[in-house]
């Protein structure tokens, strides 16, 4: 294993920033993955998880046993772990810029449409290869003018060319759930099953351009612009995993979230260790144009009356909203069933304020699915 430190913002007069990553096995001696914790830098769970991939992954690189290339980055976002607001950490979006750190990473498929014009053919594995020579290419063109844009490309130039990306997140409070591209929805099922997934989210293009379809979109997109002569398959598995909420940080869930992540990883032959009976999924991926967002009519006090990970019926009442100076009781119901799967932290809301998500089956939404 061999650390890198990637420079993000090195000046004299102001705070410098650095970036960390860790480096297993040999590249190009198989599958390339990339795993990313806590890209919104107050999203402390994954954090955890990582300082336990870390100590397996000394351990089976001492035994031998990686069979390809890992990169971990255990801490993908000094810029947010460095900002506070009055004492509180304040992670998901750059304060200098108001951008998402989670959104807007480059797009190479644009690139890639015409510097690939006439060089692919039906060699899957040579198209492949010629993809993933132009995407570095692309990216290396990139030129941010701000720190977070520095940090985005650092990230992306590690993880463009990956076999499998894992972009580890968690929610304000939820259960255990994923998001992923629509064609990849095969691939991420061992994943699901193994952490125990509540829900996987599926979306050919989410809006924003979020990291992990910076990833894999391109594929497809590709694919797609090329049209059946050319053979370009999803090379790039690329799902980012939601570790519950903000406050679920306890060895006895990061452990075993780490475990599961091995495990996944062995599955696709890039560790040798011992393959565990895969469980039972707890849900069939679903669209996410299918979650309906519920908000709160009026201000009030939260009061949830039913528990995350529990499946609603359409109209049936999942929370209410409680005004204690006039008296009046609101309930707060889905026109949809689904799993009730995220939830914000907060129990005093103002009118129009986040309440929950809830995953239904059948798609009804349009434009950016994701939250800001």
């Amino acid at each position: 294993m061999h650390s890198t430190k990637h420079p993000i913002a090195i000046e004299d007069n102001v705070a410098t920033f650095q970036l960390t990553s860790f480096h297993y096995g040999q590249p190009g001696s198989g599958k390339k993955v990339y795993i990313q914790a806590s890209l919104h830098a107050d999203e402390v769970p994954a954090m955890l998880v990582a300082h336990f991939l870390r100590q397996e992954l000394d351990r089976l690189e001492a035994e031998g046993r990686i069979r390809g290339e890992i990169i971990l980055v255990p801490a993908a976002n000094p810029i947010g772990l460095s900002q506070t607001i009055h004492g509180t950490p304040f992670g998901r979006y750059d304060l200098s810029t108001g951008v998402n750190f989670n959104r807007a990473y480059k797009h190479v498929a644009q690139d890639l449409k015409q510097s690939l014009e006439g060089k692919l053919g039906q060699d899957a594995d040579a198209n492949v290869a010629l993809i993933r020579e132009h995407a570095r290419n692309s990216l290396a063109e990139w030129a941010p003018s701000t720190a977070g844009g520095v940090l985005k490309k650092a990230l992306l130039s590690m993880a463009i060319d990956a076999d499998i990306m894992l972009d580890l997140h968690c929610d304000n409070e939820s259960v255990l759930h994923m998001y992923a591209g629509e064609p990849l929805a095969e691939a991420a099922q061992p994943l699901a099953a193994l952490m125990g997934a509540h829900a996987v989210l599926l979306a050919r293009e989410s809006g924003g351009e979020p990291f992990d379809e910076a990833c894999s979109r391109l594929w497809w997109d590709l694919a797609e612009h090329f049209g059946p002569d050319v053979a370009i398959p999803p090379a790039c598995v690329a799902i980012t995993v939601e570790l519950r909420g903000e406050n679920d940080v306890r060895y006895e869930l990061a452990q075993p979230d780490a475990q599961a992540l091995l495990q996944y990883l062995a599955r696709a032959g890039v560790l040798d260790i011992p393959l565990e009976p895969l469980p039972e999924p707890i849900c069939k991926p679903t669209p996410l144009d299918a979650v309906e967002p519920l908000f709160a009519p009026h201000s009030g006090v939260l009061v949830f009356l039913k528990q995350l990970g529990d499946r609603v019926q359409a109209e049936e009442t999942v929370a209410e909203i409680v005004n204690p100076v006039t008296g009046q009781v609101t309930p707060v119901k889905p026109t949809r069933a689904g799993v009730f799967f995220a939830s914000t932290a907060h129990r005093h809301l103002l009118r129009g304020m986040h309440v929950c998500k809830i995953a239904g089956d059948t798609g009804f939404r349009t434009g950016s699915l994701l939250s800001q």
